[in-house]
């Protein structure tokens, strides 16, 4: 090559300073790459041809359409003038490698804030800086290292609806195979001694040995690229056994007719690895019915507000379709893309960007799906349903999962970290006994152990459990992130409960107003201003209060944990604590009450009479058996003789308590070894919702979801929380049930096995269908425990 060009991309350099080992790079993009490619051992890659890195010829002018604003608007998931976000399905994606230079984008160009790649669909997640970079810049990137996107100008998607068929094709290659292997091997089998056999068993034999290449090489490829990739990173996966059986297999069979020793065991290798295949798509096929049936509206049984002939009506959020008005009050997320019509917006796209500041709109502006008002109350027009945007991606990202998974080993790890050491020394050692023993029969055994002991059934039976489960909760109300909060959920020790909105229902309380009447002006001000507000106090108070007429406020600002203020025309009014509105009582207040000001000048207050909800107390009372229970409020103490009445005796009260003393609290209690689960309304709790091992927001007709939370219940199954946390731990015992059942099977089948009684193809039929029977255990088991839960 050219000592003045560059090594990655053909470039002429004109800086001659970016070096590495005598190798001479155009710009730190072209030396990066080389970086990365080079600590993954693919400096191969420039061995394929000159200067790989160069635009390929054939895309030189591909991507000018991505030019077009109508184009980019259609393909792009975010657009805010300064961030865009979109997702490209990228077909090239195969190894670990392509996640690593995928997910280093921002190594090769500065403007790329974000990648993340979803390896089972092939897509990568691309979060950039509009004003240094574009979507054409960024395909063209991907082209230039390899990763050239599919992008379907027919119905402007960046990805396919990509059925992947190879496991498919790699069960009919092997069927094929075992049924024509089988059929050559019966006159071997019945020893039928006839002339024709004699002169024809060299030919049956090689035509076995040619049936049985596709599949070796192409239908069982994956278990040896999964158990090569596993030695690689020094981790011991349930693939080795299998890779190593079928590899034995093999090799004796060749060596067999090659020496003409015998027939070999092509019949049983070919059989082995379409049983394998055969289990493999029926846990692909049952799993797939169970995330099905767990769809996107299983995320977010949470309401949004939506306006029909100028009256409020909640709704789920997936009944919203196009063209409906809807309502989004302060701190409330945005639940699908549309257009602001009226309002203040100040929009946090944080959960999407992961950018803090917020972002002012005008009437007419567009608003994505995920961003979360910050001022005020809002109206928009959606202008796609809730299925068709990325909220259901905000809930279940990895980023909000980090630190509660971090430490926590679930059962499944556990036991098979321990499985393969124990399957490969059985292997082992009893071949090494046959060897002196009866060396004919040693492979046999060494094959058989390996297929027999496969821990497939221990594999299957934690996502089985857990995804069913998943399904018979969501149908129940209850709507879990993913499947490892079952596994968290079982493990608690501590519940915190807090009480406004939590323990207390909206819907039914009182409230009594004390102090100087309101003015007209006043009240419709009071109104509108409860209007934009989620807190549980605010909606009840919204409720309770006469109709008004709805006026745009000039000003709203809302602090947590103390109150709002707000301006329209001449009048102003502050809503919230006694101290927030300026005011200063001689004797305290016992009662939880919402004190109001009027252009600085004291008015009066209400005062509430908590209704709580159906069954707190019967609750309490079973949790407390297995439990330590505690609530954090942050009103004052006028209810906590109530509690005291209504609540077992052990239970902690702890009154005015602001979001970060909530949140230290669990961290306290966690140092001294507790599993904590918080239950809270969503809105004050986020802090403490995180901290938590598992965080359970109540739902009642409010839309302040939080990544945070780690589950959504609706309030009406508030009363069924023990029956939820009682049905986790059965879960893992239904488990632990399976682990056993498998744990016989193989003992029985390595009795076998060892003392050479049992043909690898026989094993090779018993491993799928112990597979198949700890995936119909633990089905109905979990379809029994939901019948449980009323």
């Amino acid at each position: 090559m050219d000592k003045n060009k560059c090594y990655h991309c053909g470039d002429i350099c004109e800086n001659t300073t970016l070096t590495i080992q005598d190798k001479m790079f155009c710009c730190n993009g072209c030396k990066t790459v080389y970086e990365i490619l080079s600590e993954s051992d693919l400096t191969c890659y420039y061995d394929l041809e000159t200067s790989p890195g160069a635009a390929p010829k054939e895309i030189e002018g591909k991507y000018d359409f991505l030019s077009e604003e109508k184009i980019i608007e259609k393909l792009v998931e975010f657009d805010d003038g300064k961030t865009q976000i979109v997702t490209l399905y990228i077909p090239h994606i195969h190894c670990s490698s392509c996640i690593w230079i995928l997910e280093n984008l921002n190594k090769l160009n500065a403007a790329i804030t974000h990648s993340q790649v979803n390896f089972g669909k092939k897509t990568v997640r691309v979060t950039y800086n509009l004003n240094a970079f574009n979507l054409k810049a960024l395909v063209i990137l991907l082209s230039t290292v390899g990763y050239e996107p599919y992008i379907s100008l027919d119905d402007y998607k960046t990805g396919k609806e990509n059925v992947n068929r190879s496991l498919i094709y790699k069960l009919g290659v092997a069927g094929f195979a075992f049924g024509n292997a089988m059929f050559l091997s019966f006159p071997e089998y019945f020893e039928v001694n006839e002339y024709w056999l004699e002169k024809y068993k060299h030919v049956f034999r090689w035509l076995m040995f040619i049936y049985s290449l596709p599949v070796v090489f192409y239908a069982a490829q994956d278990y040896f690229i999964s158990a090569y990739k596993a030695i690689k990173t020094k981790v011991l996966n349930i693939d080795i056994p299998i890779a190593l059986g079928v590899i034995v297999l093999f090799v004796r069979s060749t060596v067999e007719i090659v020496f003409d020793y015998g027939s070999g065991f092509f019949d049983s290798l070919t059989g082995l690895i379409f049983f394998l295949l055969l289990g493999r798509f029926f846990q692909q096929k049952t799993y797939s019915f169970l995330s099905f049936e767990r769809d996107y509206k299983s995320y977010f049984p949470i309401a949004v507000t939506k306006i029909i002939n100028n009256t409020e009506v909640p709704v789920q959020v997936y009944d919203i379709k196009k063209g409906d008005r809807l309502l989004i009050r302060n701190q409330e997320l945005i639940p699908v893309d549309g257009i602001l019509i009226n309002g203040d917006a100040k929009i946090d796209y944080s959960f999407v960007t992961g950018e803090s500041e917020a972002v002012t709109k005008q009437s007419g502006d567009k608003l994505f799906a995920g961003g979360k008002q910050t001022k005020g109350v809002i109206e928009m027009e959606a202008i796609k349903s809730v299925e068709q945007s990325y909220l259901t991606q905000l809930w279940s990202n990895d980023v909000f999962n980090k630190n509660k998974e971090e430490g926590f080993t679930n059962l499944t790890n556990a036991i098979s970290k321990r499985f393969t050491v124990i399957v490969l020394s059985i292997a082992v050692l009893s071949t090494l006994f046959w060897l002196f023993v009866d060396s004919s029969k040693a492979l046999n055994v060494f094959t058989a152990v390996l297929i027999i002991a496969c821990p497939c059934a221990i594999a299957l039976s934690a996502p089985f459990t857990f995804g069913n489960l998943l399904r018979i909760f969501g149908k129940k109300k209850f709507y879990l992130k993913n499947a490892s909060v079952i596994e968290q959920l079982s493990h608690i020790n501590t519940i915190i409960f807090d009480k406004t909105g939590t323990i207390t229902s909206n819907k039914k309380s009182e409230a009594v107003y004390n102090g100087l009447p309101l003015s007209t002006e006043e009240e419709v001000l009071l109104k509108n201003t409860l209007r934009g507000s989620n807190h549980p106090l605010s909606r009840s108070l919204y409720n309770i209060l006469q109709s008004n007429n709805i006026i745009t406020l000039d000003s709203y600002e809302e602090y947590l944990g103390q109150g709002i203020q707000a301006t329209h025309a001449s009048k102003s009014i502050k809503i919230g604590s006694a101290k927030f509105v300026g005011y200063q009582s001689e004797t305290e207040v016992l009662n939880t009450a919402v004190h109001i000001s009027a252009n600085n000048t004291y008015k009066g207050k209400f005062t509430f009479y908590n209704s709580y909800r159906k069954g707190l107390s019967k609750l309490f009372n079973k949790l407390k058996k297995n439990f330590d229970l505690a609530i954090l409020s942050g009103d004052n103490e006028g209810e906590k003789d109530n509690l005291k009445k209504l609540l077992p005796s052990k239970t902690k009260l702890l009154f005015n308590q602001k979001p970060n003393d909530k949140l230290e609290y669990i961290k306290y209690h966690q140092d001294e070894g507790a599993k904590v689960l918080m239950v809270g309304d969503g809105l004050n709790d986020a802090g403490a919702l995180a901290q938590s091992d598992v965080g359970i927001v109540i739902s009642e007709n409010i839309n302040v979801f939080s990544p945070a939370c780690d589950a959504i219940l609706d309030a009406t199954k508030f009363n069924q929380l023990y029956s939820f946390i009682k049905a986790s731990k059965s879960a893992v015992k239904i488990i632990k049930w399976s682990f056993l059942l498998s744990f016989f099977y193989n003992v029985i089948g390595l009795y076998f096995a060892v003392t050479g009684q049992l043909a690898p193809v026989i094993a090779a039929i018993l491993m799928p269908l112990s597979s198949i029977s700890i995936v119909v255990f633990t089905t109905i088991a979990t379809n029994i425990l939901g019948k449980r839960l009323k």
